[in-house]
């Protein structure tokens, strides 16, 4: 039976969280270690002068499960470092809002999984139209399935999935396409602002990228790495 990790960013009261749990449960045994709160937008941040609290939680029937007062990644790191596990893979997800582009950058969907990968367990970020997450666990099934056919973890330990909001024309392969999001300071007041974006529109027509598949009704399946070096410009450098 293989040993499951789940995560997310959208905190432990999430219902897609629970519903991801439950799907995971027939695929092997599954531990949750949630946020106790929304943390989008953490990327990979991790919390290393204050203590903050990591309880047991009975929220999930037929899984262990943990709320953790801090961010993604150190509920990745509580669920293999603390609780002294390791996992066949991790599931990050599902994210209520696309991670797509440039904007994966800002992620703790995908930074959860690029803390996987640090600690060497392949990892899945999955994420979907707010309000369209029924439809991505439809096709839960089909992505798992593809993944395996292909073998896509022979390749690349980290995948960055991306539900299109109804039934999908298929699976892409992708790679990273740029911002997907805008970016605006709202001035509330008394030297208060607000960071809002909101999707703009792009070239759709090539769905070699992330965002290109989506807006055409595939699923966007693009590989990453947890590496930050440029391995291109470290070989040229080097001679």
């Amino acid at each position: 039976m293989i040993k499951i990790l789940i995560v997310n960013d959208d905190g432990i009261s999430s219902p897609a969280l629970s519903k991801l749990a439950k799907w995971a449960m027939d695929l092997g045994q599954v531990t949750v270690v949630a946020p106790a709160f929304e943390q989008s937008g953490k990327s990979q941040a991790i919390e290393f002068r204050d203590p903050f609290e990591i309880k047991a939680v009975d929220l999930f029937e037929g899984c262990e499960a943990y709320s953790v007062d801090s961010t993604p990644a150190d509920c990745v790191r509580y669920g293999v470092t603390g609780l002294k596990r390791r996992y066949d893979i991790v599931f990050s997800g599902i994210n209520r809002g696309y991670n797509l582009g440039e904007d994966i950058s800002y992620s703790g969907t995908v930074g959860a999984i690029l803390e996987a990968g640090r600690l060497g367990i392949k990892a899945i970020a999955l994420s979907a139209e707010a309000e369209c997450d029924d439809v991505a666990f439809s096709e839960l099934d089909a992505m798992l399935e593809f993944i395996e056919e292909n073998q896509l973890f022979d390749h690349a330990q980290l995948l960055n999935v991306n539900f299109p909001p109804q039934k999908s024309r298929g699976i892409k392969i992708t790679k990273q396409g740029s911002m997907y999001y805008s970016d605006e300071f709202v001035d509330k007041g008394n030297n208060m602002y607000l960071q809002i974006g909101e999707p703009f529109p792009h070239d759709s027509a090539d769905i070699t990228t992330d965002i290109g598949a989506i807006e055409n009704g595939y699923i966007s399946i693009t590989p990453l790495t947890a590496v930050k070096t440029d391995l291109t410009a470290y070989e040229k450098m080097k001679k």
